[in-house]
């Protein structure tokens, strides 16, 4: 049998020196003995040769990954041992990507997820209604990792009592769909919440808070019947209670921005601004300097963006008020529906206003996209849709794009900022409520095992507006806690690794 380095040096350190030498001899003996004990250790997955990229330490080298028991366990040019070793070598080894902003939380939207790299997908702009039972519904199914803002509507409608009891067809309303809560809360959307109901809407913020919710979901832009004193009460309550509010900010670009970053700075609350592409639009330029300006200045404010020109919501949102076509700059032709695709015209849009449609609405030029994903510490997030074959490709390919569009054929940006916007910088901003998050995000020894690998040369998405979602293509193999999901592209059946991330109770 060959003999260990170690082995070697003995007789050197114990035959050749004197004393003093002797001690030095036994203790670089002993470091070696331990490197070669590490070396031999049997990991369960090791990654062999791939380029490890990690945005917070500003790693950037071929090295091999040892995983076990849901940790990265090491980061080492040695050789490794595992259980099951896989070549990685010619792919990028990074943090699983976190999105922040995701509408579709089962795990039919969890496959398209897992196959644009994300490993863990977050409902933070609306939030859930009933946490609780939420996360106990989830808790060992999920494919990836999930979690939850408070929703702000259904408590301010619970707070009037405008929670209807029964939906159309007579059956129970689910509570955990976001389609029909929708549906069931929108005449709530434009009524005002009277002064004396306050109270009661604050305390049942706090008893969602408690269930686990990460921050709250304060999605104005749909609600007209909220008044600004109302929503001021909600930023002094998140302030109060050390929490983070996720906002859909009301229709009027950066005027609206500007009242949202005004309600964050009196109240002391910290503001997370979601899809700054499509709030601010043409004044996206304009409403990053205001964001950028004020953290300079020491607020917690922040913001993210998605890479497609088009947004997507239901024909009966805020969105669509009378003057929507002045205001937007389009017209029916730029709206699409999503169950069928078609273009609307002024019938058709009225038919399906009825019903709340929803629709994919192209209003976007690309240089605005382009600006957003240029500045620093603006986030990547999807706005991800409940599934539909023709939902809104962001569904399905946001975080592919990104690493093959604007990283690898425009060049905008360079490879490790842009996963810095999709791993580190989402997992920072909630590891203050979120204390799970700061093992999320990095790919450091003692992190969790949360893996995707990509093939830089490849990494694309594939869904259209014209023929709908698909999977995306370059992901070649992600880790969820430990547990190899994505092995060559393709999903391994039955495995559930996805755990719940909950806001600090």
């Amino acid at each position: 049998m060959k003999a260990s380095f170690s082995a070697y040096l003995k007789p050197f350190y114990f035959n050749n020196v004197n004393t003093k030498m002797k001690l030095l001899g036994l203790v670089l003996l002993t470091v070696l003995s331990a490197m070669e004990a590490q070396n031999q250790m049997r990991y369960d997955i090791v990654l062999q040769g791939g380029r490890v990229i990690d945005p917070e330490t500003a790693l950037d080298t071929i090295k091999n990954v040892g995983i076990s028991d849901g940790k990265i366990v090491e980061i080492s040019y040695n050789d490794l041992s595992g259980k099951q070793v896989i070549d990685v070598k010619g792919f990028v080894v990074s943090p699983g990507f976190i999105d922040l902003h995701v509408h579709g939380i089962s795990n039919k939207e969890q496959e398209y997820q897992i196959k644009d790299g994300v490993t863990t997908a977050l409902e933070l702009e609306w939030g859930v209604a009933e946490l609780q039972q939420w996360y106990a519904q989830r808790n060992g199914k999920a494919l990836i990792n999930y979690g939850a803002s408070v929703n702000w509507p259904y408590y301010r409608a619970k707070a009037m009592g405008a929670i209807p009891q029964k939906s159309n067809n007579k059956n129970q309303i689910n509570y955990l769909e976001l389609d029909e809560l929708f549906v069931a809360l929108m005449p709530s959307f434009e009524t005002t919440l009277s002064r004396d109901r306050y109270p009661k809407m604050l305390k049942l913020l706090e008893k969602s808070l408690n269930e686990g919710g990460i921050g709250l979901g304060v999605p104005v832009g749909y609600l007209n019947g909220a008044t600004r004193e109302e929503v001021f009460e909600v930023y002094k309550f998140a302030n109060k209670h050390n929490s983070l509010v996720f906002s859909h900010v009301r229709s009027g670009g950066a005027v609206a921005i500007q009242q949202a970053i005004a309600n964050a700075m009196l109240s002391g609350a910290s503001l997370h601004i979601v899809h700054m592409n499509s709030m601010a639009l043409g004044e996206i330029g304009l409403t990053l300097e205001m964001v950028a300006l004020a953290q300079e200045k020491g607020f917690d404010i922040t913001t993210e963006v998605y890479p497609y020109t088009a947004a997507s919501t239901g024909l009966n949102s805020a969105i669509f008020d009378a003057g929507w076509k002045e205001r937007l700059a389009i017209s029916y032709s730029d709206i699409q529906l999503v169950k069928t695709g078609e273009r609307l015209t002024e019938s058709t849009f009225k038919t399906n206003k009825a019903n709340n449609e929803l629709v994919i609405i192209h209003m976007m030029k690309p240089e605005w996209i382009a600006a957003g994903i240029n500045t620093k510490n603006v986030m990547i997030a999807s706005d991800g849709m409940p599934y539909s074959k023709l939902a809104h490709p962001r569904t399905a390919g946001t975080f592919s794009r990104i690493l093959g569009k604007y990283v690898r054929e425009d060049q905008l940006i360079d490879l490790k900022e842009a996963l810095g916007k999709m791993t580190w910088l989402p997992a920072k901003r909630l590891e203050d409520i979120a204390p799970a998050m700061k093992s999320k995000g990095r790919l450091q020894i003692g992190a969790d095992a949360d893996i995707t690998v990509f093939n830089p040369e490849t990494i694309i998405d594939k869904a259209t507006f014209e023929d709908g979602l698909d999977f995306s293509e370059g992901v070649e193999f992600v880790i969820v806690n430990g547990t190899l999901l994505l092995n060559k592209g393709t999903l391994i059946e039955n495995k559930f690794p996805g755990q719940a991330i909950l806001g600090k109770l």
